[in-house]
């Protein structure tokens, strides 16, 4: 399944986009600006999914690095500031992981 399949290209291009300068990303609006905000649970669990590129069923903080390549190859890799901002809003119960029902959104 590709990330089209759920969330729309024009959005995932725009806030891949918006994001594009180091040290500028935000997570709380690039996912509203691809629209995962309106989606189902089941999209978003979708959505994580392929973002847990080794299949674990966790996005672990190397895998966050590249968020943005999850949604488009055109991405930049976060920053570490970044990375460790985006796994602290995520990790529920502080293993270092990210799992479907921790999902920030």
């Amino acid at each position: 399944m590709a990330m089209t399949d759920v969330l729309s290209a024009e959005d995932i291009k725009k806030a891949v986009g918006a994001f594009s300068a180091a040290e500028s990303f935000n997570y709380k609006k690039f996912f509203e600006m691809v629209g995962l905000k309106k989606k189902s649970p089941e999209d978003v669990k979708k959505v994580f999914h392929i973002l847990d590129k080794d299949r674990s069923g966790f996005i672990e903080e190397e895998e966050l690095k590249f968020v943005l390549k999850g949604f488009t190859p055109d991405g930049r890799d976060l920053s570490d500031k970044e990375t460790k901002a985006l796994l602290a809003a995520g990790d529920k119960d502080g293993d270092g992981k990210i799992g479907a029902d921790g999902y920030i959104y």
